[in-house]
């Protein structure tokens, strides 16, 4: 591995002299956006930080985060395979980071680590920005990993009229209804789990869904958790079907094109979750000088 491409990956704060440093870590890291996705919000806003990029050995994020502030960053952005890692490693959670069990944001304060977590808001944000209505929705959300808990909370807090999970294996289903049983009950909205086998059932799936949210890794490699029975019982022309993978025309997106309904991938969703970890870190007053939209339309252009 050249000099270059290991700086790349092994953002070092002790090399940016004046300026603030922050950096996303996952392995791999290499193939992120969120380096150009900040640094056009530090220029709109006019902030002067640098934002790279850290690649820790898979059983080793707590020790390059400890370097990483020890060294005097900032904050953090944490993707795969280290939100869980993140979690344990900040000293104090935001309650949406402790629904959501997971962490993608970190930041230092008065020496303590503090933990977030900005993907459902990012997610939340991107549906609404697209045009799509929540409030009464009825949502289907496919898959119970750490992605799709990380948006249960902000997906209730907009009261749709229903929100299913549906699995693989319904047990970690059942799992996050029990865990979001309170806050769906607060906002007056019909949380249920599924298995996957119970969508081509049109007794237990009697109706179609307005939103169909995608968060099972599936797409990466081209499969779709949905077989074509499936399909039948939940699109409809007027459904929104979201891949949180982002880049591509996946095999869901596919499918629902198939049915008539529209789609969308995640880019909108990083785009939005960066925008939400920019301003914990450099301050809410910001959000007047950042365009989330316009970064989109320049990553997609």
């Amino acid at each position: 591995m050249s000099s270059h491409t290991s700086n790349e990956i092994h953002t070092d704060p002790k090399c940016f002299t004046g300026l603030d440093v922050y950096a996303v870590a996952g392995n791999p890291i290499s193939h992120s956006k969120s380096p150009l996705i900040h640094h056009e919000y530090a220029k709109q806003a006019n902030q002067a930080m640098h934002y790279g990029r850290l690649q820790p050995e898979l059983d080793g994020f707590a020790d390059a985060a400890k370097h990483f502030f020890a060294s005097g960053g900032k904050g953090m952005n944490v993707t795969v395979p280290f939100k869980l890692d993140a979690q344990a490693f900040a000293d104090q959670l935001t309650m949406r980071a402790q629904l959501a069990g997971a962490v993608n944001t970190l930041w230092i304060q008065d020496g303590k680590i503090y933990g977030d977590n900005t993907d459902g808001a990012g997610l939340v944000r991107d549906l609404l920005a697209q045009g799509i209505a929540l409030h009464m929705a009825r949502i289907l959300l496919i898959g119970a990993g750490g992605a799709a808990r990380g948006v249960i909370g902000p997906l209730l807090e907009q009261s749709p009229k229903c929100l299913v999970i549906a699995n693989r294996s319904p047990e970690k289903a059942n799992e996050l209804v029990q865990i979001f049983a309170g806050l769906a009950s607060s906002k007056e909205v019909a949380l249920e789990s599924r298995s996957l086998l119970d969508l081509e059932s049109p007794e237990k799936t009697p109706y179609p869904f307005d939103l169909v949210i995608n968060a099972t890794a599936a797409g990466l490699s081209d499969q779709s958790p949905l077989s074509p029975a499936a399909l039948i019982n939940i699109f409809t022309p007027s459904s929104f079907a979201y891949d949180m993978v982002y880049g591509k025309t996946t095999a869901f997106m596919q499918q629902a094109l198939q049915r008539g309904a529209r789609i969308s991938d995640g880019l909108g969703m990083l785009v939005e979750q960066a925008a939400d970890a920019f301003l914990l870190w450099r301050g809410a007053e910001l959000a007047q000088f950042i365009r989330p939209r316009a970064v989109l339309a320049q990553l997609r252009s």
